[in-house]
């Protein structure tokens, strides 16, 4: 693949990679399909250069090319790659089933985290059955101390987590968002305490999440399953239906992964 990637490149092979990563990127996040000259713009490359690269990727299926506009989007053998390493996360295997059952009850938007490479990201993300949708998607990094799913981490995570997260300065997003140590670790004590996690109003205003854990056989911390809404609908302090819910659908999740309640 490579050689026909870097055939006539005047770049040398590891920045003609590094190009082919960032045209894959870019068209991944694009919310429509981009014309080369938009994309040789924002890579700061000539048309040439970009023609040449999307045309092997097309080849190879990892890129489309729209007959009528002429214009590139991610193509279908980047998505089958995309879900055979999702798969192997075994956690969102787990935690599918219940991600549908829970935005069934509900009607509310669900979401799946992980800890990966440090961070917590979105695994995965079922619209809910409201007028308003979220504009999360899977591989989005959330922030562990404005996040449900990031103060469900810090209670439940790896040890010393907490204290590398406030090793750090904290962003403020809004006039709610906790930026003060005392305070998160307060709040991490309470999720603790009560075993689910919410947000209202630390990064968007108006918007909440309610988050519980999922454990694995071993009873370690894997993830988390969320709903998130306006506000009016997920109060600061949720509904005992909703936490009932959220905490079941977790439970259910962990069960799949081995874990044993009684045992915990």
């Amino acid at each position: 693949m490579l050689a026909s990637l870097e055939g006539g490149d005047t770049g040398s092979g590891l920045a003609s990679v590094d190009l082919i990563l960032d045209l894959m990127e870019l068209l991944a996040a694009a919310p429509r399909p981009r014309g080369v000259s938009d994309i040789a713009r924002d890579l700061s490359i000539s048309k040439a250069r970009a023609h040449r690269h999307l045309r092997a990727l097309v080849q190879r299926g990892y890129v489309r090319q729209d007959p009528e506009t002429e214009r590139y989007e991610i193509g279908v053998k980047l998505l089958a790659l995309g879900e055979a390493v999702r798969e192997r996360f075994d956690v969102l295997g787990a935690m599918r089933p219940e991600m549908t059952r829970l935005r069934e009850a509900t009607g509310h938007a669900v979401t799946a985290s992980a800890l990966v490479e440090g961070a917590v990201v979105v695994l995965e993300m079922l619209q809910g059955r409201t007028l308003v949708e979220f504009g999360l998607r899977p591989g989005s990094r959330l922030d562990f101390h404005a996040s449900a799913h990031g103060l469900v981490a810090l209670a439940f995570g790896p040890p010393g987590l907490l204290d590398t997260v406030l090793s750090q300065p904290l962003k403020t997003y809004t006039a709610a968002t906790v930026t003060d140590a005392e305070a998160l670790r307060a709040e991490v004590a309470k999720v603790r305490r009560q075993g689910w996690a919410t947000a209202m109003d630390q990064v968007l205003m108006g918007v909440n999440a309610l988050a519980a854990p999922v454990f694995d056989h071993r009873g370690d911390w894997r993830g988390a399953i969320a709903l998130v809404g306006a506000s009016q609908f997920i109060p600061a302090v949720p509904a005992e239906d909703q936490i009932a819910e959220v905490t079941r659908a977790a439970a259910e999740a962990s069960r799949r992964l081995g874990w044993n309640a009684r045992a915990a």
